[in-house]
C-alpha cells in the first residue's frame, strides 16, 4: 500500500457536508483529502428548489459537481474511493482507502445514511426518482405536490407522521403498510390495510398492488421505511453512537475520540443540505483553531 506524508485533515464522504469543510479547511490554508464513495443520497436528487443560490432549482450531480470545483479551486484534495478502515497510532489517524493509506490529525466523517428502499429493480427506482414518481423527503419536495395524489409507504408512528406532513400539502395522502401492520388513521389520512405485493410504474403514475388484489393509481410514492446510518468505519474506530445508531457529537460536532469529527446526515438531526454545509462550517473552523492552539 501507498502511505502519504500527514495531513491537517482527512474527510470520509464527498456530499454537501464533506465537500463544504474541505473548503473551509483548504481557505484555511489546511491540508486536506477527501474521500468520495460516490454513492451519496445527495447523487439522487433530480432537481431541489430549498437552496437559495438557486431558485429556478438544481440537481444534485450539478450541485455537487460545483461544490467539488470550489472546493478543489483551494487546493482541496478530493479522490473516488471507499474508507475500508480507520484507526489511530501515537496520535495520528491512519485511514485505509482503495489500497491508500492516508494519514492525518483529524478525521471528519461525512458518510451519511442509507435508505431502506422498497422492493423493486435497481433501474424502475432510478426512473422513479427522475420522474417525480418515487420519493424520499417530504421536508424538500413536498411543495411540488400539492393537492396531488401522495402514497406513504411506511409502518407505525414514523409512516404515520410521515404522512400527517404531507396531508399539510394535499387532501389525497394515503397510508399503505409494506407488511399490512395495522395503524389508526388521523387528520384526513386514508389508510389501506392490505400489504403491499407489488409497485409498477407508468411515465405519469404509481401503482401500487395490495394482497387483496386491487391495485390503486398515486401521482407520487413517498418511501417513508427508515434510514441506516453509514457507521461501520465509526463503530470500529470506537465512537460512541445514539439509540438509533448516529454519531455522537458535541455542540461543534466533535465525536468522543479527540481529533474525530461528524457532520451531515450520519448525525441525529434534519437531513438537508442547507444543515450540512453549515456544519461542515462549524467542524472545518473547530479544527483550525483546535489546530492554531496546539502550536501556540
Amino acid at each position: 500500500m501507498e502511505t502519504s506524508d500527514i495531513q491537517d485533515c482527512v474527510i470520509i464522504g464527498g456530499g454537501p457536508a464533506g465537500l463544504t469543510a474541505a473548503l473551509y479547511l483548504a481557505r484555511f490554508l489546511r491540508r486536506v483529502t477527501v474521500f468520495d464513495g460516490q454513492d451519496g443520497r445527495a447523487l439522487m436528487i433530480p432537481r431541489t428548489h430549498n437552496l437559495t443560490p438557486f431558485p429556478d432549482g438544481i440537481s444534485g450531480q450539478e450541485l455537487l459537481g460545483q461544490m467539488l470545483s470550489h472546493a478543489r479551486r483551494y487546493g482541496a484534495v478530493v479522490e473516488a474511493g471507499t474508507v475500508e478502515n480507520v484507526e489511530q497510532q501515537s496520535g495520528v489517524f491512519r485511514v485505509v482507502a482503495n489500497r491508500r493509506i492516508a494519514l492525518a490529525r483529524n478525521v471528519i466523517f461525512a458518510t451519511g445514511v442509507f435508505n431502506h428502499r422498497p422492493s423493486m429493480a435497481a433501474d424502475d427506482h432510478a426512473k422513479g426518482l427522475a420522474r417525480g414518481l418515487l420519493r424520499y423527503c417530504p421536508v424538500c419536495d413536498a411543495y411540488e405536490v400539492r393537492d396531488k395524489r401522495i402514497a406513504v409507504l411506511g409502518r407505525g408512528k414514523h409512516g404515520l407522521q410521515e404522512a400527517s406532513f404531507l396531508r399539510h400539502y394535499s387532501p389525497f395522502v394515503t397510508l399503505i403498510s409494506p407488511d399490512g401492520s395495522s395503524v389508526t388513521a388521523r387528520n384526513g389520512i386514508r389508510i389501506l390495510q392490505p400489504a403491499l405485493m407489488g409497485i409498477a410504474l407508468s411515465e405519469t403514475e404509481v401503482l401500487l398492488t395490495l394482497q387483496d388484489g386491487h391495485t390503486h393509481h398515486f401521482d407520487t410514492l413517498y418511501v417513508a421505511l427508515g434510514t441506516t446510518p453509514r457507521a461501520d468505519p465509526a463503530i470500529r474506530l470506537g465512537l460512541d453512537l445514539d439509540d438509533a445508531g448516529h454519531i455522537a457529537i458535541d455542540s461543534k460536532h466533535k465525536t468522543s475520540v479527540d481529533g474525530v469529527y461528524a457532520i451531515g446526515d450520519v448525525i441525529d438531526g434534519l437531513d438537508q443540505i442547507a444543515v450540512a454545509m453549515g456544519q461542515g462550517a462549524i467542524a472545518a473552523t473547530a479544527i483550525h483553531n483546535d489546530l492554531t492552539a496546539s502550536i501556540s
